[in-house]
């Protein structure tokens, strides 16, 4: 059974079937789902749609290839990845092609999400020979403690729509160079992105097993489905808090290692003593980066009293130099958001918020033509209460609240169940360490709208998930803790 089916996308060749225990094939039912260029709303691929006896498949081959993989070395897992890393490298343009098409980010972006995704591929091929364990005597002398790391076993992971490719790459790099074989669930709105990232895997060398994809329009009769199974040790999601509640649920039956990074409704914290300009280029980029369509983009932006009217002119002066169109093109900022569905989604955030007494000073609207669009925004003076507020907007729209004192922009920036990624601005350097101790995020950007980093760290606090992803502590994720006492 060797589905050899493709689909040509923006003149790069894409794998539309499943792959499973080293190969290309369609679904056990032959169904499919749709997969749409959200810049046109036309057809660009028909996709194999994985079902329960396909993940069941996908999770056979991944238990029967764990006891190898396992045992495949260190080295050689190492050097499987770099050649992966340098496979993707060389076709930057293609899966940057790829992820414009069917995610409707602008080119440049997808460029930057490739080199950023594909770091991940040389940070965990860097990692994966020094996972080191410990050897010592037990304080009375009688007893050598020692301590080794192993893999915790076949691995699913639920990636998202937003950065197709990075979402992938940090979850199944850093599990590979562990020593687990994978089951990837990609998104159905963007699976185009992940079957290129699988093929540059199959061509490194990936052994048979150790690496199965399984695209699906039925996410829970998937997730449900390996989980019941004692033999899938570990679950890593990026998505909705609510979906994650569901998946610790259901990891609880069989105690599955679980990584959950989960929803955020990130401030933008402007201090008094901020650098107003630096502060609103730092703005543009945490919001409007991917179309405001990140778990870490700044969802709500709390402006000291003493600089707010000058941040917001100069906010708004910007957002209103910013260019929507389809990603394709030379000189789009913004492109369209995923599907009609989120655009109404935001359309209808904006419009409950304008209707609580917020003022419009720059997009709010839906315009006429084809394509998910919704204009880059800026609203004032939103109802703290309100939706928008409490809410990840995963859109282009900003929200510029005022505060009274640093420290009030403080206990507002905190007033959420999150605590993915915080943003603060100041240029005192005892001021900016005081905001980071005090806000309530897993990482915090000083002076800065971007955190994320492959050497770093990559999670949150709260209601944000379980877990982190990327650094030295990605790895971590996929490794147990093993005590062996010895007697001498």
């Amino acid at each position: 059974m060797n589905d050899l089916s493709s689909v040509a996308v923006d003149g790069t060749a894409v794998r539309t079937g499943l792959f499973i225990d080293g190969e290309w094939q369609p679904s056990a039912s032959g169904a499919t789902f749709p997969v749409y260029d959200p810049a046109t709303e036309r057809l660009i691929a028909e996709v194999a749609a994985a079902n329960a006896d396909d993940a069941r498949r996908a999770l056979d081959a991944a238990h029967r290839a764990q006891k190898s993989w396992r045992k495949t070395s260190p080295r050689e897992r190492a050097e499987l990845l770099r050649r992966t890393f340098e496979i993707i490298q060389s076709r930057s343009d293609e899966f940057a092609a790829v992820l414009t098409a069917e995610m409707g980010k602008p080119l440049g972006e997808s460029l930057g999400e490739v080199a950023y995704g594909n770091e991940f591929m040389r940070w965990f091929s860097e990692q994966a020979a020094h996972v080191e364990g410990t050897f010592g005597q037990n304080p009375a002398g009688q007893t050598n403690i020692i301590v080794t790391r192993e893999p915790v076993g076949p691995s699913l992971m639920i990636t998202p729509w937003n950065f197709p490719l990075a979402m992938g790459t940090r979850k199944v790099g850093a599990a590979l160079a562990a020593g687990c074989p994978v089951i990837i669930k990609p998104a159905a709105l963007t699976p185009l992105t992940m079957a290129l990232f699988v093929e540059a895997l199959e061509e490194a060398g990936v052994p048979a097993g150790v690496v199965n994809l399984i695209p699906s329009d039925r996410a829970s009769v998937i997730s449900s489905s390996l989980m019941s199974d004692a033999r899938l040790r570990k679950v890593s999601f990026t998505g909705s808090t609510g979906v994650g509640s569901t998946l610790l649920a259901q990891a609880a039956e069989h105690v599955q290692n679980s990584s959950m990074e989960l929803g955020g409704n990130g401030p933008f914290v402007v201090l008094s003593d901020a650098d107003v300009e630096a502060a609103v280029e730092g703005a543009i980029t945490a919001k409007f980066r991917n179309g405001g369509q990140s778990c870490v983009a700044a969802n709500r932006i709390i402006v000291h009293r003493d600089v707010a009217e000058r941040f917001t002119e100069a906010f708004v002066q910007r957002v209103e130099a910013l260019r929507m169109g389809d990603g394709r093109g030379d000189g789009t900022d913004v492109g369209p958001v995923i599907d009609g569905k989120q655009r109404d989604r935001i359309a209808t955030l904006v419009d409950d918020a304008v209707a609580g007494g917020a003022t419009v000073r720059v997009g709010g609207f839906v315009p006429a033509g084809a394509g998910s669009f919704y204009p880059p925004t800026v609203l004032t003076g939103v109802d703290p209460g309100s939706e928008i507020s409490r809410e990840e907007i995963f859109g282009p729209v900003a929200t510029i609240a005022v505060a009274d004192s640093d420290e009030q922009a403080i206990e507002m920036a905190n007033d959420t169940p999150f605590g993915l990624v915080a943003f603060v601005f100041s240029q005192g350097l005892d001021r900016a360490f005081w905001a980071a101790g005090e806000l309530e995020a897993g990482m915090i950007g000083v002076n800065r709208g971007l955190v994320s980093d492959a050497a770093a760290p990559f999670g949150g606090i709260k209601a944000s998930g379980l877990g982190r992803e990327g650094g030295a502590f990605g790895i971590e994720e996929y490794l147990e803790t093993k005590y062996v006492a010895l007697n001498r």
